[in-house]
């Protein structure tokens, strides 16, 4: 079995590159699908929209803690 094909791809206009197994779909359901999936994903971005924020908000570089100098040393270095 080739790792190769669960290596993301990022190519969305090449329907054959991803792992899942999709069917085809008329016109109208794939409508209705994108609809329902829009609305399900807009309710987790108002219901844990805090949640991700925060996450985001962590690891924000002006949050970083800047590495620590070495200390002055007055020896020299050889």
């Amino acid at each position: 079995m080739s790792n190769a094909r669960y290596i993301m791809n990022t190519d969305r206009q090449d329907p054959h590159v991803y792992p899942i197994a999709l069917p085809t779909l008329s016109d109208e359901a794939v409508v209705e699908i994108r609809t329902f999936i829009e609305h399900v994903l807009d309710q987790f971005d108002i219901h844990y929209a805090s949640q991700v924020r925060r996450f985001y908000e962590d690891r924000a570089e002006h949050n970083m803690v800047p590495p620590t100098p070495p200390a002055a040393d007055d020896a020299p270095p050889f």
